[in-house]
């Protein structure tokens, strides 16, 4: 009777694995799937239009404006020229994050818990992919919690008794009239996780058309009622002197934090770009161009708040939307109705994007014998109800302070792989190594552990933990409080300068001397033993140069192109 229930469990966990390759080992198992593997020629159908269309999508949501209002609020209080230009330099500086490491992936055609591997190990790559995971569960909730507030301004245009339902949350930070419309739009944005990635790129193209007209029409509408841009560009910046630098210095961080997560997650999109070049230019001047457009309009917005209404400026656009329902005649009510649905609409566009695909992405490396992007895009909106979201956008302290901690941690991965692939490997990888979990395979390092990298991701957190400290609340050094002002330059520098180093005095095997990549030849990515020929990740001459054996022990490698 045992063997028998036994023999069932195991049928029912063999009907919940995924399709694999055959002739793949257990250990590969756990390192491949579809999803995992390199994207064949057939699915690389996202050229440079579709990556333009994607970010400026991707720029026209909520999150986007909170950012950049919130430098004008609060107690930065600088002036809408000077948080213009901290979103113009922090999305600059963003932009070339995007482009180097979205160039991996447009290379490679392998997205980040590959990449990953070559610079944490085959096993050790699992902790930064569960750490990004997380984040993009958390931010999931964020921008689903977000997407609420649109939906609850929708149903208040419609039943304006809406905003008035009984309450029964003990919670100060939400309601139950919020909780419902959160509720409602995480319920109706399931369907969206169901596409494939090569193919959801149709639904940034639709809100590339409708999310960008909302935010003018609302550009307008805030203007007209402010009786014109005059009152709001006459306002000035509350701080003054070194408090005025600083103050920049933060609103340009935020901006960069606000892409903490997509550097590292730029490839799992890039890696369907049909040639290199499709994913650079068109992600470079993309980015701070929609992203500043949108900022522009989030500050003139929040500005005009001030002067219709006087007092501290409204951060939150949504909060501005239901001022204006106030009131409102059927005309305008059916105005925050139409803006309102564009912004529900862009923020799904957001989640996918940022959010429920890197997830997805990454569970699947965690767990690719049950696990697919769609299985853990699912999971992740199980992780975005379950938790607190309206706690970090309870103040727009709390929310900056989040963006910067979690910034910190993404920031010593992204220096480690930037560094790993440019610097050290010089564009050189052995992809069929990167789905091999024997001992000889050059990405296996200690039991499958790269500790360069895990030294110099440590060492990255280390310079920014005490500030941290001191960003929840506690009095540390003042010297501390400014390096965290600089906390994603400061992980990056201190993780990518470490690992160089250690790189450099302690040589790793497959890099080369001189720029070396494969670009388009991967035609037939199998990865089962023994299929290292079939898989065309370098011609038969760049394999033959590149051959070349590894003494672990010694930490000595002997190549023909010479050493790292």
């Amino acid at each position: 009777m045992e063997k028998l229930k036994a023999s069932k469990a195991q049928h029912y966990i063999d009907k919940l694995a995924v399709p694999a390759e055959s002739g793949l080992t257990n250990a590969q198992l756990m390192l491949t799937n579809h999803d995992l593997k390199p994207v064949e020629p057939e699915r690389r159908q996202w050229g440079p239009w579709n990556f333009v269309g994607f970010w400026i999508a991707d720029s026209f949501n909520i999150n986007t404006w909170m950012i950049s209002s919130s430098m004008i609020s609060g107690d930065v209080g600088i002036s809408w020229w000077q948080s213009w230009l901290c979103v113009w330099i922090g999305y600059s500086i963003s932009g070339m994050f995007i482009t180097l490491t979205g160039r991996i992936g447009a290379t490679y055609h392998i997205s980040f818990p590959v990449i990953a591997r070559s610079s944490f190990g085959i096993w050790g790559s699992l902790w930064p992919v569960f750490n990004r995971a997380a984040m993009a569960c958390i931010w999931y909730g964020v921008q689903a919690w977000i997407g609420g507030r649109c939906v609850t301004l929708m149903l208040r245009s419609i039943w304006s008794n809406y905003q008035d339902l009984p309450n029964s949350f003990p919670s100060e930070s939400t309601n139950t009239r919020d909780y419902v419309s959160f509720f409602l739009f995480w319920f109706f944005s399931l369907p969206a996780i169901w596409f494939p990635v090569h193919k959801v790129r149709h639904l940034f193209t639709v809100k590339a058309y409708f999310a960008p007209a909302a935010g003018v029409a609302f550009f307008i509408w805030a203007i007209l009622k402010a009786h014109g841009l005059g009152p709001i560009v006459r306002q000035g910046s509350k701080a003054t002197g070194s408090a005025l630098g600083w103050a920049m210095v933060k609103g340009i961080m935020s901006s960069i934090a606000n892409f903490a997560t997509l550097v590292v997650n730029d490839p799992d999109f890039a890696r369907f770009a049909r040639k290199p070049k499709d994913a650079l230019w068109s992600q470079l001047f993309s980015i701070p161009i929609g992203f500043g457009v949108t900022s522009f309009i989030g500050i003139i917005v929040s500005s005009s708040s001030a002067v219709i209404y006087g007092g501290t400026p409204v951060w939150n656009p949504l909060d501005l939307l239901g001022r204006f329902l106030e009131g409102a005649t059927s005309g305008e009510r059916f105005g925050v109705f139409i803006i309102s649905t564009s912004f529900a609409l862009a923020q799904l566009g957001t989640n996918i994007a940022a959010n429920s695909v890197s997830a997805g992405t990454d569970m699947t490396a965690l767990l690719p014998r049950y696990l697919n992007i769609r299985r853990g895009g699912y999971i992740c909106a199980i992780v975005g109800l379950a938790m607190c979201p309206w706690n970090l956008l309870s103040s727009s302290n709390n929310f900056t302070t989040y963006l910067s901690a979690y910034s910190v941690f993404l920031s010593s991965i992204a220096g480690v792989m930037i560094c790993d692939y440019y610097i050290v490997r010089r564009g050189y990888l052995q992809m069929c190594d990167l789905y091999s979990a024997r001992q000889s395979s050059p990405y296996y390092f200690t039991f499958g552990f790269h500790w360069r990298g895990y030294t110099a991701y440590i060492c990255g957190i280390l310079i920014n933990i005490v500030g941290f400290v001191g960003a929840i609340g506690k009095k540390v050094p003042a010297g501390a409080t400014y390096l965290y002002d600089l906390n994603y330059f400061c992980g990056f520098i201190i993780a990518s300068g470490t690992y160089y180093l250690l790189c450099r005095y302690f040589p790793i095997p497959a890099t080369s001397d001189r720029w070396m990549e494969v670009e388009d030849e991967i035609r037939n990515p199998s990865v089962a033993y023994g299929a290292e020929d079939g898989m065309d990740a370098v011609s038969e001459g760049s394999r033959a140069k590149y051959d070349m054996n590894k003494d672990e022990e010694s930490g000595v490698r002997q190549r023909n192109l010479g050493t790292f």
